[in-house]
């Protein structure tokens, strides 16, 4: 793997800050408690009014330490493991790495840029800006020209693209159908709360749906580069839907109102990815001294 001492660096220091991150949104106390607030759009809004996601809404709050719960028990633990094997020269490894490195970069890109402002806002900053660099040069670590000779014939590329390609139209669909009434009718958006502006749907709209798409096509085509954005693509999606279920979770038991087909689709989604993370990591071949550590 080219890059490894930096992206080692990079990594470690993910590692750290995101712990420090998840701690404080898991367990730091203090403020007033749940309490009402009247937005611009004259919305009562649910205030968390606790620890460090005090000025986020109840929903939000929720939100964010179901996402920190998450990456500490799956999101770390797979970033450091995945790392070590890819430090060892497996491409399992750096698959795993890319894939995960991407759950990092949306996660505190949202953290960056819906959250209300608090005293992380600059590790929010860091981590995002950690997480984007060291996925730049994993991607980049990859040879293009070789990468389909890991991957077995016999790869079911048509289900797995399918699969990329479906979510891909599922999560436009559901956004858009969310967006409708704001865009038609000048309703505020459903969920926008205190809020300036949808962020995750922006996210969703503008990078994970077009990206999902075009990866699911190259891969039904064989091509190179499909085979990499495939694999970054369900493995970013299984920890990003992971956060999500539990980010459902966690909103039901603090009684937050959900659309019906969030609750169902996403978990959906998590498991079908899983199914096709086996499928792919069953269908990878380990090359040796086909490409060496730098």
């Amino acid at each position: 793997m080219k890059y490894r001492k930096i992206v080692s660096i990079l990594v470690i220091c993910i590692v750290l800050f995101s712990l420090i991150s998840c701690m404080a949104g898991l367990f730091s106390i203090g403020g007033v408690g749940v309490h009402e607030f009247k937005t611009i759009n004259n919305e009562v809004v649910k205030i968390y009014g606790s620890g460090i996601y005090k000025n986020d809404s109840v929903a939000i709050a929720a939100q964010g330490k179901a996402s920190d719960f998450v990456t500490i028990v799956m999101g770390i633990p797979l970033l450091a493991v995945s790392l070590y094997f890819a430090c060892k020269g497996s491409f399992r490894g750096r698959i795993l790495l890319t894939g995960t490195l991407g759950y990092f970069l949306y996660t505190y890109m949202s953290y960056t840029f819906l959250w209300m402002y608090n005293r992380l806002f600059i590790i929010y900053v860091l981590l995002m800006s950690l997480s984007l660099y060291a996925f730049i040069l994993c991607m980049m670590s990859f040879d293009m020209e070789n990468i389909k000779s890991y991957f077995h014939k016999k790869l079911p590329v048509k289900f797995l693209g399918g699969f990329q390609i479906f979510i891909a139209f599922t999560i436009g669909m559901l956004w858009l159908g969310k967006l409708a009434p704001s865009i038609f009718q000048g309703k505020v958006p459903v969920g926008l709360e205190q809020y300036t502006t949808l962020v995750i749907q922006g996210m969703d709209l503008g990078i994970v749906v077009p990206a999902a798409f075009l990866s699911g096509i190259l891969l039904i085509k064989r091509k190179p580069f499909g085979y990499l954005l495939s694999s970054v693509i369900i493995i970013k999606g299984i920890t990003m839907l992971s956060s999500i279920s539990a980010m459902i979770i966690n909103q039901a038991l603090n009684s937050v109102s959900m659309g019906a087909a969030e609750v169902i689709i996403f978990p959906f989604f998590n498991i079908i990815a899983i199914i096709c993370l086996v499928i792919l990591l069953k269908n990878i071949e380990e090359i040796k001294n086909l490409n060496v550590i730098k």
